[in-house]
Protein backbone atom coordinates (compact mmCIF):
# COMPACT_ATOMS: atom_id res chain seq x y z
CA UNK A 1 0.00 0.00 0.00
CA UNK A 2 0.98 3.61 -0.73
CA UNK A 3 -0.22 6.72 0.37
CA UNK A 4 -0.18 8.77 -2.17
CA UNK A 5 -1.15 13.07 -1.91
CA UNK A 6 -2.94 14.66 -4.64
CA UNK A 7 -1.81 18.34 -4.34
CA UNK A 8 -4.27 19.84 -6.59
CA UNK A 9 -3.25 23.43 -6.59
CA UNK A 10 -3.68 26.91 -8.82
CA UNK A 11 -0.68 28.10 -10.75
CA UNK A 12 0.31 31.41 -10.93
CA UNK A 13 2.49 33.48 -13.89
CA UNK A 14 5.09 33.70 -10.57
CA UNK A 15 7.49 31.06 -9.49
CA UNK A 16 7.99 32.28 -6.16
CA UNK A 17 4.64 32.45 -5.24
CA UNK A 18 3.89 28.78 -6.44
CA UNK A 19 7.22 27.34 -4.55
CA UNK A 20 5.69 28.47 -1.60
CA UNK A 21 2.26 26.90 -2.60
CA UNK A 22 4.67 23.96 -3.25
CA UNK A 23 5.62 24.41 -0.12
CA UNK A 24 2.50 24.43 2.27
CA UNK A 25 1.57 21.25 0.00
CA UNK A 26 4.33 19.38 0.68
CA UNK A 27 3.74 19.72 4.10
CA UNK A 28 -0.06 18.95 4.50
CA UNK A 29 0.90 15.87 2.63
CA UNK A 30 3.70 14.69 4.72
CA UNK A 31 1.32 15.63 7.70
CA UNK A 32 -1.37 12.90 6.48
CA UNK A 33 1.16 10.35 6.01
CA UNK A 34 1.79 10.29 2.05
CA UNK A 35 5.08 8.61 0.51
CA UNK A 36 4.55 10.35 -2.66
CA UNK A 37 2.85 13.94 -3.70
CA UNK A 38 1.90 14.30 -7.49
CA UNK A 39 1.25 18.11 -8.33
CA UNK A 40 0.24 19.55 -11.39
CA UNK A 41 1.47 19.95 -15.25
CA UNK A 42 3.21 23.58 -15.51
CA UNK A 43 3.43 23.98 -11.63
CA UNK A 44 6.35 26.46 -12.39
CA UNK A 45 4.57 29.24 -13.74
CA UNK A 46 1.39 29.55 -16.11
CA UNK A 47 0.92 28.95 -19.44
CA UNK A 48 1.68 31.74 -22.06
CA UNK A 49 4.59 33.59 -23.68
CA UNK A 50 6.26 34.04 -20.64
CA UNK A 51 7.29 30.21 -20.35
CA UNK A 52 10.48 30.93 -22.49
CA UNK A 53 11.65 33.56 -20.11
CA UNK A 54 10.67 31.76 -16.56
CA UNK A 55 12.45 28.18 -17.79
CA UNK A 56 14.94 26.63 -15.91
CA UNK A 57 17.71 23.66 -16.29
CA UNK A 58 16.74 20.82 -13.73
CA UNK A 59 19.47 21.92 -11.38
CA UNK A 60 17.85 25.68 -11.22
CA UNK A 61 16.83 27.26 -8.48
CA UNK A 62 13.11 26.14 -8.35
CA UNK A 63 13.83 22.38 -8.81
CA UNK A 64 16.17 22.41 -6.19
CA UNK A 65 14.50 24.23 -4.06
CA UNK A 66 11.30 21.72 -4.39
CA UNK A 67 14.19 19.46 -4.28
CA UNK A 68 14.99 20.81 -0.56
CA UNK A 69 11.37 20.99 0.85
CA UNK A 70 10.96 16.89 -0.47
CA UNK A 71 13.88 16.25 1.65
CA UNK A 72 13.21 18.22 4.70
CA UNK A 73 9.41 16.48 4.44
CA UNK A 74 11.15 13.34 3.70
CA UNK A 75 8.40 12.66 0.91
CA UNK A 76 8.96 11.81 -3.16
CA UNK A 77 7.85 14.04 -5.55
CA UNK A 78 5.86 14.24 -9.32
CA UNK A 79 5.68 17.70 -10.55
CA UNK A 80 5.44 19.71 -13.56
CA UNK A 81 8.13 22.43 -14.98
CA UNK A 82 9.89 23.72 -18.23
CA UNK A 83 12.76 22.90 -19.08
CA UNK A 84 15.19 25.17 -21.68
CA UNK A 85 14.86 23.16 -25.42
CA UNK A 86 17.86 24.65 -27.06
CA UNK A 87 15.74 25.94 -29.81
CA UNK A 88 14.42 28.75 -28.37
CA UNK A 89 11.42 26.93 -27.36
CA UNK A 90 10.70 25.21 -23.97
CA UNK A 91 9.93 21.36 -22.82
CA UNK A 92 7.07 20.69 -20.74
CA UNK A 93 8.89 18.88 -18.40
CA UNK A 94 7.16 15.79 -15.86
CA UNK A 95 10.17 15.48 -12.87
CA UNK A 96 9.83 13.22 -10.61
CA UNK A 97 12.36 13.51 -7.27
CA UNK A 98 12.58 10.75 -4.38
CA UNK A 99 12.28 11.72 -0.51
CA UNK A 100 16.52 12.48 -0.32
CA UNK A 101 15.44 14.94 -2.69
CA UNK A 102 17.77 13.44 -5.65
CA UNK A 103 16.78 13.59 -9.35
CA UNK A 104 14.87 10.40 -10.83
CA UNK A 105 13.79 11.01 -13.65
CA UNK A 106 12.83 13.65 -16.31
CA UNK A 107 9.73 13.13 -19.05
CA UNK A 108 9.43 15.58 -21.68
CA UNK A 109 6.23 15.28 -22.68
CA UNK A 110 5.64 13.73 -26.05
CA UNK A 111 1.90 15.15 -27.43
CA UNK A 112 1.58 18.79 -27.76
CA UNK A 113 -1.61 20.68 -27.40
CA UNK A 114 -2.01 21.75 -31.15
CA UNK A 115 -6.03 21.93 -30.68
CA UNK A 116 -8.88 23.66 -30.17
CA UNK A 117 -7.65 26.55 -31.34
CA UNK A 118 -4.10 26.51 -29.03
CA UNK A 119 -0.75 25.83 -30.70
CA UNK A 120 1.85 24.51 -27.79
CA UNK A 121 4.19 23.60 -29.95
CA UNK A 122 4.66 27.22 -30.51
CA UNK A 123 6.08 27.64 -27.34
CA UNK A 124 7.34 24.26 -26.31
CA UNK A 125 9.26 21.07 -28.26
CA UNK A 126 7.99 17.62 -28.14
CA UNK A 127 9.81 14.76 -26.46
CA UNK A 128 10.49 11.42 -27.63
CA UNK A 129 10.97 9.23 -24.36
CA UNK A 130 8.24 7.43 -22.83
CA UNK A 131 9.74 7.41 -18.74
CA UNK A 132 8.56 4.72 -15.90
CA UNK A 133 10.37 5.76 -12.65
CA UNK A 134 10.41 4.13 -9.16
CA UNK A 135 8.99 5.92 -6.34
CA UNK A 136 8.37 4.64 -2.92
CA UNK A 137 8.60 1.22 -4.11
CA UNK A 138 5.74 1.69 -6.75
CA UNK A 139 6.44 2.25 -10.27
CA UNK A 140 5.00 5.15 -12.38
CA UNK A 141 4.61 5.60 -15.98
CA UNK A 142 4.45 9.84 -16.39
CA UNK A 143 1.59 11.18 -18.89
CA UNK A 144 1.02 14.91 -18.70
CA UNK A 145 -2.18 16.42 -20.01
CA UNK A 146 -2.84 15.87 -23.75
CA UNK A 147 -1.24 12.88 -23.63
CA UNK A 148 -4.02 11.25 -22.14
CA UNK A 149 -5.89 11.15 -25.05
CA UNK A 150 -2.84 8.51 -26.78
CA UNK A 151 -3.74 5.05 -25.30
CA UNK A 152 -0.97 3.79 -27.09
CA UNK A 153 1.52 6.21 -24.73
CA UNK A 154 -0.35 4.30 -21.37
CA UNK A 155 0.23 1.28 -23.14
CA UNK A 156 4.00 1.87 -23.95
CA UNK A 157 4.48 2.36 -20.23
CA UNK A 158 2.84 -0.95 -19.38
CA UNK A 159 4.83 -2.72 -21.59
CA UNK A 160 8.00 -1.05 -19.83
CA UNK A 161 7.10 -1.78 -16.13
CA UNK A 162 4.77 0.65 -15.25
CA UNK A 163 2.70 -0.61 -11.78
CA UNK A 164 0.40 2.81 -12.18
CA UNK A 165 0.02 5.91 -13.85
CA UNK A 166 0.86 9.82 -12.96
CA UNK A 167 -0.97 12.09 -14.85
CA UNK A 168 -0.33 15.82 -14.05
CA UNK A 169 -2.39 18.08 -16.80
CA UNK A 170 -3.35 22.03 -16.76
CA UNK A 171 -6.99 21.09 -18.47
CA UNK A 172 -8.05 24.04 -20.64
CA UNK A 173 -12.06 24.62 -20.00
CA UNK A 174 -14.20 24.79 -22.70
CA UNK A 175 -17.24 22.87 -23.58
CA UNK A 176 -17.79 19.10 -22.62
CA UNK A 177 -13.51 19.33 -21.84
CA UNK A 178 -13.94 18.27 -18.28
CA UNK A 179 -15.98 15.67 -19.64
CA UNK A 180 -13.13 14.38 -22.13
CA UNK A 181 -10.31 14.46 -19.05
CA UNK A 182 -12.78 12.41 -16.41
CA UNK A 183 -13.44 10.04 -19.29
CA UNK A 184 -9.96 9.72 -20.42
CA UNK A 185 -8.62 9.35 -17.34
CA UNK A 186 -10.78 6.72 -15.87
CA UNK A 187 -10.34 5.31 -19.61
CA UNK A 188 -6.54 4.98 -19.50
CA UNK A 189 -7.26 3.44 -15.89
CA UNK A 190 -9.52 0.66 -17.39
CA UNK A 191 -8.24 -0.49 -20.45
CA UNK A 192 -4.81 -1.11 -19.09
CA UNK A 193 -6.68 -2.58 -15.22
CA UNK A 194 -3.78 -0.16 -14.02
CA UNK A 195 -3.97 2.43 -10.81
CA UNK A 196 -4.27 5.66 -12.34
CA UNK A 197 -3.30 9.09 -9.96
CA UNK A 198 -4.64 12.41 -12.10
CA UNK A 199 -3.51 16.18 -11.01
CA UNK A 200 -4.90 18.86 -12.26
CA UNK A 201 -4.43 22.63 -11.86
CA UNK A 202 -7.07 24.04 -9.17
CA UNK A 203 -8.41 27.38 -11.15
CA UNK A 204 -6.72 30.20 -10.64
CA UNK A 205 -9.51 33.08 -10.76
CA UNK A 206 -7.47 35.63 -11.39
CA UNK A 207 -5.92 34.30 -14.81
CA UNK A 208 -8.54 34.49 -17.76
CA UNK A 209 -6.73 31.69 -19.97
CA UNK A 210 -9.27 28.58 -18.97
CA UNK A 211 -6.23 26.55 -17.99
CA UNK A 212 -7.10 24.68 -14.87
CA UNK A 213 -10.51 22.79 -14.32
CA UNK A 214 -9.19 20.67 -10.90
CA UNK A 215 -10.88 17.53 -10.73
CA UNK A 216 -8.02 15.09 -9.68
CA UNK A 217 -9.06 12.20 -9.28
CA UNK A 218 -7.70 8.62 -7.88
CA UNK A 219 -9.15 5.63 -9.82
CA UNK A 220 -8.94 2.17 -9.75
CA UNK A 221 -7.59 -0.80 -11.98
CA UNK A 222 -11.84 -1.06 -13.02
CA UNK A 223 -11.84 2.42 -13.49
CA UNK A 224 -14.03 3.33 -10.41
CA UNK A 225 -13.37 6.28 -9.20
CA UNK A 226 -11.80 6.57 -5.75
CA UNK A 227 -11.45 10.36 -5.23
CA UNK A 228 -12.07 13.36 -7.18
CA UNK A 229 -11.30 16.57 -5.30
CA UNK A 230 -13.71 18.91 -7.76
CA UNK A 231 -12.54 22.24 -9.02
CA UNK A 232 -11.55 23.56 -5.43
CA UNK A 233 -7.66 23.81 -4.23
CA UNK A 234 -7.03 20.57 -2.44
CA UNK A 235 -4.58 17.85 -0.74
CA UNK A 236 -5.62 14.92 -0.81
CA UNK A 237 -4.33 11.43 0.53
CA UNK A 238 -4.90 8.22 -0.74
CA UNK A 239 -3.68 4.70 -0.82
CA UNK A 240 -3.00 2.99 -3.88
CA UNK A 241 -2.85 -0.92 -3.26
CA UNK A 242 -0.77 -3.01 -5.41
CA UNK A 243 -2.69 -6.11 -4.11
CA UNK A 244 -6.23 -4.68 -6.26
CA UNK A 245 -4.08 -4.92 -9.46
CA UNK A 246 -3.53 -8.50 -9.54
CA UNK A 247 -6.64 -9.23 -7.83
CA UNK A 248 -8.50 -7.44 -10.96
CA UNK A 249 -6.30 -8.49 -13.22
CA UNK A 250 -6.99 -12.47 -12.15
CA UNK A 251 -10.62 -11.93 -13.41
CA UNK A 252 -10.18 -9.58 -15.99
CA UNK A 253 -7.07 -10.52 -17.87
CA UNK A 254 -7.47 -8.27 -20.81
CA UNK A 255 -3.53 -7.35 -20.99
CA UNK A 256 -2.43 -10.87 -21.28
CA UNK A 257 -5.26 -11.72 -24.44
CA UNK A 258 -3.31 -8.82 -26.37
CA UNK A 259 -2.51 -9.67 -29.90
CA UNK A 260 0.30 -7.78 -30.86
CA UNK A 261 0.86 -10.67 -33.58
CA UNK A 262 -1.84 -9.14 -35.69
CA UNK A 263 -1.73 -5.71 -34.69
CA UNK A 264 -0.95 -3.78 -37.87
CA UNK A 265 -0.74 -0.28 -39.99
CA UNK A 266 -3.32 -0.52 -42.56
CA UNK A 267 -1.01 -0.23 -45.88
CA UNK A 268 -3.43 2.10 -47.80
CA UNK A 269 -3.91 5.24 -46.01
CA UNK A 270 -6.98 6.00 -48.84
CA UNK A 271 -8.04 2.69 -46.99
CA UNK A 272 -8.11 3.99 -43.79
CA UNK A 273 -10.22 7.76 -44.59
CA UNK A 274 -13.18 5.32 -46.53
Amino acid sequence: MTRIALCQIPVSGDPKTNLERVRDALGRAASGGARVAVFPEATLTRFGKGVTEAAEPLEGPFVTAVAEAARAHEIAVVLGTFTPSGDGRVHNTAIALDRQGRLRAAYRKIHLFDSFGARESELVAPGDEPVVVELEGLRLGLITCYDVRFPELARALVDRGAEAFAIIAAWGSGPLKEEHWATLVRARALENTMWTIAVGQAPDHEAKDGFGVGRSMLVDPLGVVRADLGPAGAVQVVEVDPAETERVRAVLPCLDHRRPDIYRAVPNPEVARS
